[in-house]
């Protein structure tokens, strides 16, 4: 029976005949790591080295069939989502792939929100937004995966249950969840970036099991694929740009009714009624933000799309999706989230039109902070 090797970075077969398919590795660089038998295909060896992603085309419901495979071990989970993008970040129906195994939601990034804000508050509100997603973890932690320190009370609940069932992380693309993998391996002993990491969606390819006992291990799975979110239209480069790598800096401003705040060329955010308002930005830090009259919207879009108003860049306009339109009735205490971007509230009860990219999520929720 033929050898078969499993790439050590996203978890796909080692194969040396089809160059745009998962695992792919040329036959000399094979023969070359056969000493070791470990082996990084070559798309997460130009990730690594050259922060060059190859576009890899699969199915979505070959993740999804990858998740399933959790009911039938004995499991414990841990479901990762984006605290600055909940609910783009859960996976609705869960139950249905783990079955009846115990989980707890880590919410990653938690150190990009306004450094004012309170944990326990964080915590109460996403109780308030999984339960009406049907999840009911039993607990929540909260996190980031880029701070070692934040990890101690995830390190301690592994050592607890790591002797008696498997630890599955699982979640969406975009949540930080390979990089919270490589932190627990250097944590437990293994060695620096063992997984592939990056901001583009479907990175890991397959189950990757990383053993912690003689019997049990930390199993890393695909990031389930979906497509409501923003990053999936927009290059990495503009992805790097609109999602926040350092806490937020929240942006008001006093608007009056009949004025639009554009998000960079991404969405737009038109003040259709209501008294004169503070709006408050919840957005990366990098993301530009342009005031205009409402009547003079569509033509200052048309013009400086992908040049003013960019991500897109000037190469995206063309592909870049139109945006579609969603009249809002926002209360002082509720916040719109738009998927993969970030979200804002106002401090009155307004209307509003929130226009962004056609199968982009826009979500009405209870305000965070």
């Amino acid at each position: 029976m033929t050898e078969t090797y499993q790439c050590i970075g996203c978890g796909a077969t080692i194969q040396t005949e089809e160059k745009g398919a998962p695992g792919f590795l040329p036959q000399a660089a094979l023969d070359k790591g056969m000493a070791t038998g470990q082996f990084y295909c070559q798309r997460c060896f130009r990730l690594r080295h050259y922060n060059e992603l190859q576009d890899m085309h699969l199915d979505d419901d070959i993740f999804l069939e990858k998740l399933g495979e959790i009911a039938h071990d004995n499991a414990f989970i841990i479901k990762v989502v984006d605290i600055f993008d909940v609910e783009g970040s859960l996976i609705h129906g869960l139950s249905r792939f783990i079955g009846n195994q115990p989980f707890v939601v880590l919410a990653n990034k938690f150190d990009l929100l306004p450094k004012v804000t309170r944990p326990h508050r964080v915590k109460h509100w996403l109780k308030q937004v999984l339960r009406a997603n049907d999840l009911y973890p039993e607990d929540i932690l909260l996190a980031s995966a880029n701070k070692k320190g934040s990890l101690n009370e995830l390190i301690e609940l592994i050592e607890r249950v790591i002797h008696q069932r498997n630890v599955y992380i699982v979640g969406v693309t975009n949540v930080g969840k390979s990089t919270l993998i490589n932190q627990l391996i250097q944590h437990f002993g293994g060695g620096k970036e063992i997984i592939t990491t990056s901001n583009h969606p479907g990175t890991t390819l397959d189950l990757i099991r990383i053993p912690l006992t003689e019997e049990h291990a930390i199993i890393d799975t695909p990031g389930i694929i979906h497509r409501t979110q923003l990053a999936h239209y927009l290059s990495r480069e503009a992805i790097k740009q609109l999602l926040p790598s350092k806490p937020l800096k929240p942006k008001t401003y006093q608007l009056n009714a009949e004025q639009t705040i554009f998000l960079a060329g991404v969405a737009r955010v038109d003040f259709t009624k209501g008294e004169r308002t503070a709006f408050t930005y919840y957005v990366s830090n990098d993301c530009y933000l342009h005031r205009t009259k409402l009547s003079e919207a569509d033509a200052l879009y048309k013009k400086h799309k992908g040049t003013l108003l960019s991500p897109p860049n000037e190469t995206e306009v063309e592909t870049f999706p139109r945006l579609v339109a969603k009249q809002i009735k926002l209360k002082a205490d509720q916040d719109v989230a738009i998927s993969g971007l970030g979200w804002f509230c106002a401090n009155k009860d307004v209307e509003v039109t929130v226009w962004v990219p056609q199968g982009v999520a826009v979500t009405v929720r209870e305000s965070i902070i």
